[in-house]
């Protein structure tokens, strides 16, 4: 089997330090060390994935490369006692995609610890529709929960609505009864936010204050942000007594410029979203929870396909800040 070849995208540094991004044949034998060898079905395209396909060294460390932090497929052999030949699985997150050779590939091959039996409620295709955007947006929606933001408290504020992780997001609050604030500075996508169950559209502005006051008037019940920076900031002095802010992206910077106040005079909650190094119990609830009562009645709606040639036109937009909703790999 190892001489067994695969087609995947392979991002290689040249001479220059520029990155060239192709499908390429593979052997299997020259996949990582690991348990569970996969014959992968579905991945997804996140902004982790564009970075890592353009050279980005906090992400991926060294090239020759096969980005995608997801994939779902059939086990195709396996040294574990976990998982036998012919099983539906996926894996999402630990290191696949960032230094181990990840989902944009017709194989990969990992150890146990990272792989999860598919949800008798969910189809591979479905699986990776969610992806690590549906499973960070799940992991934070079971924050808000956990930390006593029930549906009844008041509107919860998504930040880069439509986005990945927050459209997934928005879809789940809906569905499990939350009021829903979708913050976007992209106007003309306001239906698609209402599709999704967004009660209210904002324009981004409203969460960028820059005042510096350390408390503005609370709005959210809790906040599912998915950006970071002054929108963040703003959030969590918007944020009403005893809130939740749930916060799991940086794309509009990696500081938190805050004061103490919301935290000691209100009592808001700022929990973190790893969701590449979330235990592996939590994981399988909270697959299991997008299976049934949190999968979205719209899910095959909110994503594009694309085969592993087109995927060069969607690393590009994902870049440009373009991509609405998700892009998912088809490699069967």
């Amino acid at each position: 089997m190892d001489e067994q070849t695969f087609q995947a995208l392979v991002v290689t540094e040249t001479e220059n330090g520029n990155f060239e991004r192709a499908v390429r044949e593979r052997l299997i034998g020259d996949l990582p060390e690991g348990d569970v060898l996969i014959r992968v079905h579905y991945s997804s395209l996140n902004y982790k994935d564009a970075l890592s396909a353009t050279g980005n060294k906090g992400v991926t460390r060294e090239y020759p490369h096969t980005p995608g932090i997801d994939a779902s497929g059939i086990v195709e052999d396996s040294s574990s006692g976990q998982f036998k030949a012919g099983q539906e699985v996926l894996v999402t997150g630990y290191d696949l995609g960032s230094n181990t050779d990840g989902g944009f590939a017709e194989y990969i091959r990992v150890p146990e610890s990272w792989v999860v039996s598919l949800p008798d409620d969910l189809s591979l295709r479905e699986s990776m529709i969610l992806g690590t955007a549906g499973f960070t947006a799940g992991y934070g929606i079971y924050k808000l929960l956990h930390n006593d933001t029930e549906p009844g408290d008041g509107e919860v504020l998504v930040t880069g609505a439509t986005g990945g992780v927050a459209s997934l997001g928005i879809a789940i609050l809906n569905k499990i009864g939350y009021r829903v604030a979708a913050a976007t500075g992209k106007s003309e996508q306001k239906k698609y936010l209402e599709d999704l169950g967004a009660e209210k559209i904002i324009g981004r502005d409203e969460v960028q204050d820059d005042s510096g006051k350390p408390l503005l008037s609370g709005r959210w019940a809790g906040v599912l942000d998915t950006v970071g920076g002054i929108m963040l900031d703003t959030a969590i002095r918007q944020t009403r007594h005893n809130g939740t802010v749930a916060c799991c992206g940086n794309i509009l910077g990696h500081e938190l410029h805050t004061s103490i106040y919301p935290f000691i005079l209100r009592g808001v909650s700022l929990m973190g979203i790893d969701s590449a190094h979330c235990p592996m119990s939590l994981r399988k609830e909270i697959w299991s929870l997008l299976a049934t009562d949190w999968k979205p009645e719209i899910l095959d709606r909110l994503a594009d396909e694309c085969s592993l040639e087109e995927l060069e036109a969607e690393i590009k937009k994902i870049l440009r800040g373009d991509q609405t909703g998700r892009i998912l790999v088809n490699l069967k």
